[in-house]
């Protein structure tokens, strides 16, 4: 699930300007496509003009442009006034926020090898930019001088509330420290930075290595024919004509082990997905990992913090490690003990079958869909003919969004894309008028890194005049040429999850970028999306989008009440497996600078079994190696969140329940107070203010299983 893609330059986003106002006089060639703004619709980039050489030279001239604004603004003779100095600031930066959001989305959904090296060479050198920027003492003055007299100012909320964000990030960054510890810092912050390129490079790459490769169509019994026709073409683009290859996802749970019957096989497949980056070669990541947790320790004790995870949690809603530490372990038993129930009922289905074996991590999917079956009557493969990407898409997502909040979409096909496979939509509020423009990229590709996101091309802002162009990406196999998209159950959760966090990005309706969308507190970023899962089995919405993708027949309500009943099925292993994975994210995050382990693996495993989440048949997630939320992504120390969101999505549902579901008063009223406001307030009192009280548990511990019977 994360679901959300940090750009490479994440370190200057929140202080560069988007579009529409004064820029410097530039040094790059107008037949840049970077050197002015977009004339497509809504700055949409122009995909088909840009080359890969053009990078280089827009991110060289948008630094040098950047750094003589920030000059002016710290060395104006004049006092520091809110306009003089940080509207200054959000409006600087242009060129390199166009050059920015387009390579740093790219690099995550249409990576090459020319990209891979820029983004080696970039990342120490977009790192040192921002450093220049935030530890420049002279600007950090005039900020201060400000902050300090803030009640004074007659400043309007959100330009208050920006104010003081400004002082914190500043801090946070390290503007107090002495001049030796800051070029302590740069080195620290150039060092990670070069680190995390190298840790999400060294991900794709032994992903594509990892496939399993199989010598005979027996072998992969239980996949359909296409499917294993589709291993063929994979393995033969591979030089292995005869073989069949099947690539590895990001996750540590891989989809065909639901369906391979030779359990050799499976054990195959999932050990070479849990020994990515920790079996030695060109991309093994232990070192990395283990460099980056000493200089995250150590940036922590530079700037007064225990640990990694003492800094990184103050500035979320979480508050400290304690908190997360206290939510993750009241989760932790009762999840596993779901979860040995749950093995327990596998185990029974192994031994009525004569296997002769006990359960291991291999076998879960691939006999859970048996009890499955026995329980509820189903299987996941009844579900699939039944969601048909485009009518998940127009007939679920997108006519939820309509009944909802208004909203209708209609595709257009004149705008360029990065890749044939990429659909663009136009998005309008129910008053006819132009919201946004909506990217869809579902389907995977070996140069596009796992797992689910959505990101900002063009964020919302009244001040620069610009218009959200927003992005999903999702990693659906393409199916052969005209063959249709079947999705599972998850990947259709999956598609409405992700469009929850478009429509965080397309209802903005902010001032200033530093709190367009969904820039808020990274625990707190999960919760609109994961509120918009709801609609994907909300009856009317099922009934409209889960139609037979042959005869067009609706979706048996028997079998819908069963999906419906069954959704608490497995929730002690999709509990547990996460909750490991948030637990390591901590492990690792709340140690000391003195504290680093020598052994990735020892480490991970005393973790795991001091946490009680040990339990062989549920591995984490993503165990460390693999774990790109928090070693190259923006979740480091964060993981918990969608956990810590979860809570205020469940009490959500329940409002939208207790208020009529599906009404337009209510997504009116969710819009207003939440969705339309980005960062402007603090997160935990924007939540109040819409739900009048602060969220209870009981809703997230019913949907999860874990009330007491």
């Amino acid at each position: 699930m994360n679901r959300t893609h940090l750009l490479i330059a994440a370190g200057v986003a929140a202080i560069c300007g988007v579009a529409h106002a004064a820029e410097p006089a530039s040094m790059l060639p107008a037949s840049n496509p970077f050197a002015k703004a977009s004339k497509l619709p809504f700055n949409y980039p122009a995909f088909d003009q840009i080359k890969n050489e053009d990078y280089a030279p827009a991110f060289a001239e948008g630094m040098r442009q950047q750094a003589v604004e920030i000059e002016a603004i710290a060395n104006n003779k004049k006092p520091a006034t809110f306009d003089n100095t940080i509207v200054a600031m959000e409006k600087s930066g242009q060129l390199l926020s166009r050059v920015s959001s387009v390579f740093g989305n790219l690099s995550g959904a249409n990576t090459n090898d020319s990209f891979k090296a820029l983004e080696r060479e970039l990342s120490p050198k977009l790192a040192a930019h921002s450093d220049a920027i935030r530890l420049n003492g002279k600007l950090y003055a005039r900020v201060k001088s400000l902050y300090d007299k803030r009640d004074k100012l007659h400043l309007d909320a959100e330009s208050k509330y920006l104010l003081e964000r400004y002082n914190t990030d500043f801090v946070r960054a390290g503007a107090k420290l002495s001049d030796a510890d800051k070029e302590k810092l740069k080195a620290m912050n150039a060092e990670m930075a070069k680190l995390q390129t190298t840790f999400a490079q060294n991900v794709l790459e032994e992903a594509n290595a990892s496939a399993l490769i199989v010598d005979s169509r027996e072998e992969l019994a239980g996949m359909s024919d296409k499917a294993i026709d589709a291993a063929a073409a994979v393995a033969k683009t591979r030089g292995l004509e005869g073989k069949f290859a099947i690539p590895v996802v990001n996750t540590t749970g891989q989809a065909n082990l639901a369906v391979l019957t030779n359990r050799a096989v499976r054990e195959r497949l999932i050990a070479a997905s849990t020994a990515r980056g920790s079996h030695g070669g060109k991309y093994d990541n232990t070192q990395v990992v283990l460099q980056l947790a000493k200089l995250r320790a150590d940036k922590a004790a530079l700037l007064g913090y225990p640990s990694y995870a003492a800094y990184a949690l103050e500035d979320q809603t979480a508050h400290d490690p304690e908190a997360v530490n206290k939510m993750l372990s009241e989760f932790a038993r009762p999840a596993v003990a779901n979860a040995k129930k749950e093995g327990a009922e596998i185990q029974q289905v192994i031994d009525k079958e004569k296997g002769g074996f006990q359960l291991a991590a291999q076998d879960w999917s691939f006999y859970s869909d048996k009890v499955r079956a026995e329980r509820f009557a189903f299987d996941q493969n009844q579900l699939k003919p039944y969601f048909e990407l485009n009518s998940v898409l127009t007939n679920g997502v997108f006519f939820a969004a309509n009944k909802v909040y208004g909203l209708s979409f209609k595709e257009r096909k004149d705008l360029p894309v990065y890749n044939p496979d990429v659909r663009v939509f136009d998005v309008f509020d129910e008053n006819g008028k132009q919201l946004a423009i909506f990217i869809a990229d579902f389907y995977a590709r070996s140069n596009k890194r796992g797992g689910a996101w959505m990101n900002a091309y063009v964020s919302q802002s009244s001040l620069m005049g610009t218009h959200p162009v927003v992005a999903n990406h999702l990693n659906i196999p393409k199916p052969n040429d005209g063959e249709p998209t079947l999705l599972t159950y998850d990947e259709t959760r999956t598609m409405f999850h992700e469009f929850g966090h478009a429509l965080h990005g397309m209802f903005s309706n902010v001032k200033y970028p530093r709190f367009s969308g969904t820039r808020v507190p990274r625990d707190f970023v999960e919760f609109p999306s994961q509120v918009n899962e709801m609609w994907s089995v909300q009856p009317a919405v099922l009934a409209n989008y889960a139609k037979h993708y042959q005869t067009g027949a609706a979706m048996p309500q028997e079998l819908l009440d069963k999906v419906i009943a069954s959704k608490k099925f497995n929730e002690g292993f999709r509990t547990t497996e996460y909750l490991a994975a948030s637990i390591l994210d901590q492990k690792w995050h709340q140690l000391g600078a003195s504290q680093i382990p020598s052994d990735v693996l020892s480490f991970e495993a005393a973790s795991l079994k001091a946490a009680g989440v040990d339990y062989a048949p549920v591995p984490p997630r993503y165990r460390t190696t693999y774990f790109s939320h928090v070693f190259s992504g923006g979740y480091s120390a964060g993981y918990y969140g969608y956990l810590w969101s979860e809570k205020l999505d469940a009490d959500t549902v329940e409002w939208f329940n207790e208020n009529g579901g599906m009404l337009r008063k209510n997504g009116d009223y969710f819009r207003k107070m939440l969705l339309s406001k980005g960062g402007t307030m603090d997160a935990m009192q924007m939540f109040r203010a819409f739900r009048g009280r602060d969220a209870k548990i009981e809703p997230l511990l019913e949907r999860r299983g874990l009330t007491e019977k």
